[in-house]
């Protein structure tokens, strides 16, 4: 078993990483998501899933329902952190399994992956009391600017459009 393989059933048990291990697959994350493109492709058929918000067992519960992966394609639209009590593992989970299947996780960008907003909704506080420094949260919040907002897909039926937060009238 790889490291990568037994840090997932590790964080599927909702048992936080070392921050060095986070700072490592972080860096991994970094990789893979500067190379994807601004609006990225999703092949379909997706599992589209919304705002999860550090809330782990209802996540367990979407890939219970949905199927695990890489057997299901997922799409998760952002809001990952923030109200939920595990956003830390919540979030590495997500970030593992995007490393580990690349093309069968895509994660876009919602409101809540700012260091602004998750200073005032609960991730930083969490990970300052959950690893006692803010070095987890500034690996996280750096991973943040690499998520893409937009992702599009071609289907049987015609594309699709997703995104997550509201643009302003000069983007669109």
């Amino acid at each position: 078993m790889s490291d990568l393989d037994r840090q997932i059933e590790q964080l599927k048990n909702c048992e936080p990483l070392k921050e060095s291990e986070v700072k490592a697959l972080c860096l991994k994350a970094m990789e893979i998501l500067v190379e994807e493109s601004n609006v990225q492709r999703v092949d379909a058929p997706v599992t589209i899933c919304g705002d999860i918000h550090g809330q782990f067992y209802d996540m367990k519960e979407l890939f219970k329902v949905g199927g695990d992966c890489p057997k299901t394609n997922y799409l998760f639209l952002g809001d990952f952190v923030d109200r939920g009590f595990y956003s830390v593992e919540t979030f590495l989970l997500l970030l593992a399994l995007k490393v580990r299947y690349p093309d069968r996780i895509t994660l876009i960008r919602g409101n809540h992956e700012s260091r602004q907003i998750t200073q005032v909704y609960g991730f930083y506080d969490e990970c300052l009391r959950k690893y006692g420094s803010v070095n987890v949260w500034r690996y996280c919040t750096d991973i943040f600017d690499y998520l893409r907002y937009t992702t599009h897909s071609l289907r049987k039926y015609g594309p699709f459009l997703c995104w997550k937060v509201k643009f302003s009238a000069g983007v669109v």
